[in-house]
């Protein structure tokens, strides 16, 4: 298949600049991917399509704030976007954005006097270490900025430092948000527990390459970036009493798929951490997920492929047409849809 086949119009007003009053406020487009039946509902009504022995699995990484504004030693502006704290705690992976990229040896000067040293590059990021006794993760909890998406086009403020971030979000590492997760609130969560769905949690760290374009209309030639993830034994478990009870898992999001299918990649589910570069595009076998929840996707991105692959690309192809029309608001900010496997 060509990139071409996972492109769609969007109207440029329907891209959410900001989130709904509440967080389960929201509009919910339930597909079928078997029947192609679409269907228009509220995200408050998800708990009616979910069943007792069911599993849902979240993503409960947390966004870090890790946009940086500084300057050059030769005085040009410099925005840094940290991609991964390292082990050691003080340096960090990072994309830098400057009239011209920094060399080995050059210092970044930020806010708070705090100050970077560019020592090397990896592939497209640059590693940056930083000077004093705050740790990487200080320094940006204490000066950086919440890096909302490029397609948002206001500053990030203290609403988005709530609100791009999901109630349960625990493990700090992640510079995109989880997104179809902050439909939830406590509420919600709590209504499903007491309806006797079981709720499992993996941990995706998001990278910023979530939002790279796929630049060759060939997608073979595509190459994901990698994301560190982790899954629990006791998710595993989770996810084994479902099946056995009849139950159906249900992924919270595209990076709780991708977590799944990575760490089932030779048949069955393991309890493992690791690095993954997962590219699931129509013709994968899906070998773990049965329903998928999910906001709405750019154009042309590898998340594109990954909803055709799991409901179909007609399917999908409808039923953006049809979030289009009826007027959905899309992305990070926007509505969510329930989407149902193709078998």
């Amino acid at each position: 298949m060509n990139l071409t086949d996972f492109d769609y119009y969007l109207p440029e007003e329907l891209i959410a600049q900001h989130p709904a009053a509440e967080r389960a406020g929201s509009r919910l487009l339930h597909l079928d991917g078997n029947t192609g039946t679409i269907t228009d509902r509220q995200f408050a009504d998800l708990a009616a399509f979910i069943a007792p022995n069911d599993v849902l699995v979240f993503n409960d990484t947390k966004v870090i704030k890790a946009r940086l504004h500084g300057r050059k030693e030769t005085g040009g502006s410099a925005e840094v976007l940290v991609e991964r704290v390292l082990a050691d705690g003080r340096s960090a992976l990072a994309h830098v954005r400057a009239s011209k990229s920094p060399k080995p040896g050059s210092r970044l000067n930020f806010t708070g006097s705090v100050v970077a040293t560019m020592v090397a590059r990896v592939d497209d990021l640059f590693q940056l270490q930083f000077d004093g006794d705050l740790t990487v993760h200080e320094i940006l909890e204490r000066y950086g900025e919440v890096p909302l998406p490029p397609y948002i086009t206001h500053q990030a403020d203290l609403a988005d430092e709530a609100r791009y971030q999901t109630v349960y979000a625990k493990h700090v590492g992640s510079v995109a948000a989880p997104t179809a997760g902050l439909h939830f609130d406590d509420a919600m969560l709590a209504a499903l527990r007491a309806k006797g769905v079981a709720l499992a949690y993996v941990t995706l760290h998001v990278g910023a390459g979530t939002f790279q374009p796929v630049r060759d209309n060939d997608i073979s030639k595509h190459v994901m970036h990698s994301e560190w993830y982790d899954l629990p034994a006791a998710t595993v478990a989770a996810i084994s009493a479902a099946k056995a009870a009849g139950g159906r898992v249900i992924a919270v999001g595209t990076t709780s798929m991708r977590t799944l299918e990575a760490a089932a990649r030779d048949g069955s589910l393991q309890a493992e951490s690791a690095e993954t570069r997962i590219m699931i595009t129509p013709g994968y076998a899906f070998q773990t997920v049965d329903r998928l929840i999910t906001n709405f996707h750019l154009p042309k991105s590898t998340l594109m492929m990954l909803v055709s692959a799991f409901a179909g690309t007609e399917n999908i192809q409808r039923a953006y047409a049809h979030a289009v029309a009826a007027r959905y608001r899309f992305f990070s900010y926007g509505d969510a849809m329930l989407l149902e496997k193709r078998a």
